[in-house]
């Protein structure tokens, strides 16, 4: 596969069905092309695209039609497989529901955090489960086959074959592979091997090293968190039958304390993949934060109607006291409802975090995606909490509106302890803008 091929394929529409829009990624041995799937009514899918092993087609493509019928929330569905033709070569291609993002575009920045990788751990560790339990090997775990759908942690499912059978998958193994993959056949010991490579590079931004010809054991980096070195060098032994079984590995990350003490605020966190895989405690810090945010609001209210009515009984203990001739009667004023004043013409909000889009998602946006957050500002001008006002269709530009918003500054409060803001984002293709207008 040239990159010549891959710009050409860029114009094609696969068996007239699947337009190939935009070129999205490549290994040694396969392109990922964004398209759709009328189907399932999806405008936006993945279509993956490998060469075709004459001697192995049919038993790949029966592998996936397998695949399809599974359910599981950590799966990634397949929509549709089959053969093709382009430029002039045979290929086979699978149709999958499109990730918002993988483990490897995250790890470059930064790695996961102890906590982080024990959630991940166990979500690989139910779905692997549940393949294992019906013969069937995942046969792919590495990082760029940990994804994000819809906020749900997923691992790919086209990789997925019977175990003890051979791959269709010509390439050379690689540091994911076990040793004993030379024989080209998956096994469930196989899993287990991928999972530690792939343990050990979100710990430390780095795989471990090894030699396949070598019988040496694996060389592990020196900062790999200590929690986790024993179960990394178990899942990593040469001898398939040492390394762990599924359900040991379960019972001792289920019962074992978070690696880290709980924060004494809910943390952010930037990445849309870390939150993902942070399913086991993103319910409590959503709870939490709302809590908190309910909170805040009940005393700002009870602290406006002490004072309110303090001065109105001053106002009436005057008027007691110092008997005064009746006004002239005019019409009372209008009611006014608090309007909100825009932010860009005060001089009090200090800094704008603009939410950070990636790439993949701003080519999703049709037209302008708005979306509302309702701040509460303490006196030193942080943000203290944080709500939406109004929700967009996708989880992902909500979050990312959220995470901008608790960033912003404004200046310091002399004659109060809190403020209500309204932080305006709307998200196009061309960028984000945002605004903010004080409820005060």
């Amino acid at each position: 596969m040239t990159e010549d091929w891959t710009k050409e394929w860029e114009r094609r529409i696969v068996n007239g069905v699947y337009p190939l829009r935009r070129f999205l990624g490549r290994s040694n041995h396969s392109v990922v092309f964004l398209t759709e799937c009328k189907a399932q009514n999806l405008t936006q899918a993945a279509i993956k695209i490998l060469p075709s092993n004459p001697a192995l087609t049919d038993a790949q493509l029966q592998h996936w039609r397998t695949v399809a019928t599974l359910s599981h929330p950590h799966l990634i569905r397949l929509l549709d497989a089959g053969r093709c033709q382009l430029g002039g070569h045979n290929f086979l291609f699978v149709v999958m529901d499109l990730a918002e993002q993988n483990l490897a575009q995250i790890l470059p920045g930064r790695a996961l955090t102890p906590d982080e990788v024990r959630d991940l751990l166990l979500a690989t560790l139910d779905v692997l489960a549940y393949l294992h339990g019906k013969n069937l090997v995942q046969g792919g775990l590495k990082p760029p086959n940990f994804l994000v759908v819809d906020d749900q942690l997923k691992l790919a499912s086209d990789t997925i074959r019977p175990a003890g059978e051979r791959t269709a998958n010509t390439a050379q193994p690689s540091l994911y592979d076990p040793p004993e993959a030379k024989n080209r056949r998956g096994s469930t010991a196989g899993d287990i091997w991928g999972l530690g490579i792939t343990l050990v590079e979100a710990l430390t931004q780095t795989p471990p090293a090894w030699s396949r010809e070598s019988c040496e054991s694996v060389f592990l980096p020196a900062n790999l968190a200590p929690q986790f070195v024993d179960t990394v060098q178990r899942c990593l032994n040469r001898d398939p039958g040492e390394r762990p079984a599924i359900a040991e590995l379960v019972a001792q990350f289920k019962q074992a304390p978070p690696a880290t003490p709980p924060p004494a605020a809910p943390p952010v966190m930037n990445e849309p993949l870390v939150r993902a895989l942070s399913t086991q405690i993103s319910p409590k810090i959503r709870f939490l934060v709302t809590a908190i945010t309910v909170g805040i609001i009940t005393l700002w209210a009870v602290w406006i109607g002490v004072h309110v009515l303090h001065t109105h009984a001053n106002v009436q203990q005057t008027a007691s006291i110092t008997p005064q001739s009746p006004p002239a009667i005019s019409p009372p004023p209008a009611v006014q409802n608090p309007k909100a004043s825009i932010g860009a013409s005060l001089p009090t909000v200090l800094h704008q975090e603009i939410p950070d889009v990636s790439r993949n998602a701003r080519e999703t946006i049709r037209g302008v995606i708005k979306i509302t957050v309702r701040v509460i500002v303490d006196r030193s001008g942080n943000v203290v909490a944080a709500t939406l006002d109004n929700r967009a269709s996708s989880k992902y530009f909500d979050r990312t509106a959220m995470d901008a918003a608790k960033k912003w500054k404004f200046a310091q409060a002399m004659d109060q302890t809190s403020r209500v803001w309204l932080l305006h984002f709307e998200f196009t293709r061309a960028g984000t803008t945002a605004h903010a207008a004080a409820l005060r």
